[in-house]
């Protein structure tokens, strides 16, 4: 392994997913976080027999060097064209630097225990940072690079399988790869192909810095972290409502995709069913259990509150493929919008055994955290107690391995 400092993975701040940036806005602007503390913790739900412990020194060599880098006039100019940015959050990252004292790693075996400790605004950035470093020095180390013929013959076949499709009027998806990927230059690689081969699909991507850099639209607005936070600066029965009342209070119906998977998407339709909120948002992000059904449950609920589904768009984000997402485009098709958000697949799909890993908020101001969603294999909580009191507060049916 090269020196970072010779072959750094991430090379500039903007490296990231959009919605990591404009959660940290929101946050910098609430009063309620001004002092919150957190905690960020790394799981692999596959590890497969990887070592990932012998990845450490590379990994803790890599997380240095990011925390050298800060935002440059350029790509502060290029935050500022958009007009949910505020002038005082972009001076705020004129300063922001991140720090290693808050980057807590060892081995776990063959395992790594990694957290992140520390005030919430000067840690929430680690996380993509951290995703994307580990996934590629997995693809360098573990896998042995990238057989660039596998890699582009795979991204050519979702190319032709579209194209054999016919006419998708309306279909289109988004690179959401960052934290996942192969690595940065097969994400870049990927990106410049899709625009070249298949520009009428493909609507952006997360990452700020691509986007910058190939002019491409970029896409977010919140994850699972802007709904878990709420939990320790209010009543855990309102910290769903409190997490979208927030969002709309910095970005008055900008930036209106709603994650409705938090507490599940029942909780989250009692919770969202005031027309309030319906015309606010402009629609909802699905990020696990059954694409259909889900989508059932967000058409009833906008004509519960007498909203026109086919108003709204519907974002499918949960493990996708090219042919899982023309079945949910054609099974929609006509009733409401529909987009993807397209991950692992699209700059993991490399013909290595790339690794299913997240980084989560599992504490907050000393007190536990957590997230349930639609599918239980997604739960993450270091405390079932706390777990089984979150779902009893939202009447929610836990699966007794949980």
């Amino acid at each position: 392994m090269h020196s970072a400092l010779e072959h750094p993975l991430i090379s500039s701040l903007l490296d990231t997913d959009l919605y990591k940036i404009t959660m940290l806005q929101a946050y910098y602007h609430a009063p309620e976080f001004r002092s919150v503390h957190v905690e960020w913790k790394f799981a692999c739900r596959n590890r497969n027999g990887f070592n990932l412990a012998a990845l450490i020194p590379a990994i803790l060599e890599q997380l240095e060097h990011i925390c050298t880098l800060s935002f440059n006039d350029e790509e502060l100019l290029y935050l500022a064209r958009f007009s949910f940015f505020k002038p005082d959050f972009i001076e705020f990252l004129r300063i922001f630097r991140l720090d290693m004292r808050f980057v807590h790693l060892q081995a776990d075996g063959d395992d790594i225990d990694l957290r992140f400790r520390g005030p919430l605004i000067h840690v929430t950035l680690l996380e993509i940072y951290a995703l994307a470093i580990i996934s590629e020095l997995h693809t360098r180390i573990n896998c042995g690079g990238i057989d660039l013929n596998v890699a582009r013959g795979r991204l050519q076949e979702k190319i032709e399988f579209l194209r054999n499709e016919g006419d998708l009027p309306g279909f289109r998806f988004t690179d959401f790869g960052t934290r996942r990927r192969a690595s940065q230059a097969w994400q870049e690689e990927v990106l410049t192909t899709l625009v070249r081969e298949i520009p009428q699909y493909l609507f952006g991507t997360s990452n700020l810095d691509l986007a910058r850099r190939h002019k491409l639209m970029p896409i977010g607005t919140m994850a699972h972290e802007w709904f878990q936070t709420w939990q320790a600066v209010t009543r855990l029965s309102e910290a769903q409502k409190a997490a979208l009342e927030g969002w709309v209070r910095e970005y008055r119906g900008r930036l209106g995709i709603a994650l409705t998977d938090c507490y599940s998407m029942d909780s989250f339709c009692r919770d969202f069913s005031d027309p309030y909120f319906g015309k606010l948002y402009d629609g909802l992000r699905h990020d696990s259990g059954s694409p259909f059904e889900w989508g059932e449950k967000a058409i009833t609920l906008y004509e519960q509150m007498g909203i026109d589904p086919a108003t709204k768009t519907l974002i499918f984000s949960d493990s996708l493929t090219f042919p899982r997402m023309i079945e949910i485009y054609r099974y929609f098709k006509g009733r409401t919008k529909i987009s993807f958000g397209i991950g692992t697949n699209l700059t993991n799909d490399v013909g290595n055994r790339s690794l299913d890993m997240v980084i989560k908020l599992v504490s907050a101001n000393g007190k536990p955290v957590a997230k349930i969603s639609d599918e239980p294999g997604k739960s993450m909580c270091e405390d079932p107690s706390y777990l089984k009191y979150l779902a009893s507060v939202y009447d929610i049916d836990l699966p007794a391995t949980v």
